[in-house]
């Protein structure tokens, strides 16, 4: 599970962010839930008591803002947050509630580290599957000592396996998502990728659809900041943001065609006899991803290196982290434009698709893959 699938219990009474009887009961309730599910006891109550421990740190921007000992750089970052927060509601139609008002310092580098795991001659993702969360591809501890012991043991199983670290997540509007500590180092721009991306999960969701989730949730990301750089008037950030987005789906496309190589691969069969030779088209394969990589990026010279973001510990499962994500988002693109960029309009489309089957969304808005 990751936490931002972790859709424990509504929040009830909308308390004050730190204290008070609603937040008491709705904790009482998202233990009482998580203990009555048929779920492994350790790994959910973990998931419980991260989530608890986030919501009790809450305070509200405002008060850590005029607290003279918050850090400068942190105050600067609220600052621009709660502009960003005004204009996702306003100009986004985005769920206006009481998410993303509050702060929380959860004291380490990420907030949840995400454990993906696929069978070692395959593309398609392992899935763990919730009561109240449905199933996803991933699941999500928010102890990296938790996800790298999780890992190993996927590891010793035969899987491949990919842990990434998670700055921000969304409890889907259950309860009131504060903005956290792992936030503050990106800079406004990313910020407001973020708080628009998770305020999306709040505005569409569909159980057991990760990859439909993610890529609408990117889709009105990368529109969403697109529009708040444009009434900004920073038309040279704006510039640089399509640039890189632009790089973004070349990655991408370089990503779906070594899977699709991969699928080929993994067809043929899987002997004692055929294993080393699978492995060496296997290492080959990733291995002409990393060199295409390399020579985009020098290409570009956009400031990043993909050969190394993404050629770091590749393998099938970071394959599938990367798919969950973006594989999706041309199709979701393609929607808002057919609705001639009207958002209300849009978000009623998808909300439509959400209620089809899954087959008929993917043939809809996914490119299509051989085999998937």
């Amino acid at each position: 599970m990751s936490a931002r699938e972790s859709r424990l219990m509504s929040e009830i009474n909308s308390p004050s962010p730190r204290t008070g009887h609603g937040l008491v009961q709705s904790l009482r309730l998202a233990f009482g839930a998580v203990a009555g599910t048929l779920l492994a006891g350790c790994y959910v109550m973990q998931a419980a008591r991260g989530q608890a421990t986030i919501l009790m740190k809450r305070e509200p921007i405002e008060r850590v803002v005029a607290r003279p000992r918050t850090p400068v750089p942190v105050r600067s970052r609220l600052e621009q947050v709660v502009g960003i927060r005004e204009f996702a509601s306003r100009e986004l139609g985005l769920p206006r509630n009481r998410s993303y008002t509050t702060y929380s310092d959860v004291g380490r580098p990420y907030v949840v580290w995400n454990v993906f795991a696929a069978p070692e001659f395959s593309v398609e993702p392992r899935r763990w599957c919730f009561p109240i969360a449905g199933c996803v591809p991933y699941r999500g501890y928010f102890a990296h000592k938790s996800a790298s012991r999780f890992a190993e043991r996927q590891r010793l199983r035969g899987f491949d396996v990919h842990v990434g670290g998670v700055a921000a997540y969304s409890t889907l509007g259950h309860f009131a998502d504060p903005v956290l500590s792992t936030m503050m180092r990106f800079n406004d721009v990313e910020l407001a990728s973020i708080i628009f991306h998770e305020l999306a999960h709040q505005k569409v969701y569909v159980r057991d659809d990760s990859s439909f989730n993610e890529a609408f949730a990117t889709a009105v990301e990368e529109e969403g900041v697109r529009r708040w750089l444009l009434a900004a008037g920073r038309g040279a950030e704006l510039e640089r943001f399509n640039a890189r987005r632009q790089h973004l789906v070349a990655v991408n496309d370089e990503l779906m065609r070594t899977r699709t190589s991969l699928r080929g691969i993994y067809a043929q069969p899987v002997t004692p006899a055929r294993i080393a030779s699978l492995r060496a088209e296997k290492a080959q394969a990733l291995g002409a991803l990393v060199a295409r990589l390399q020579q985009l990026s020098k290409d570009w010279d956009d400031g990043i290196d993909y050969g190394d973001w993404f050629g770091n510990g590749l393998n099938n499962a970071r394959l599938v982290a990367v798919a969950t994500y973006f594989d999706c988002v041309p199709g979701f693109e393609r929607l808002l434009a057919e609705q001639d960029g009207n958002l209300p309009a849009f978000y009623g489309a998808v909300a439509a698709l959400a209620r089809r089957p899954a087959t008929e969304r993917r043939a809809v808005l996914c490119k299509a893959v051989p085999g998937a």
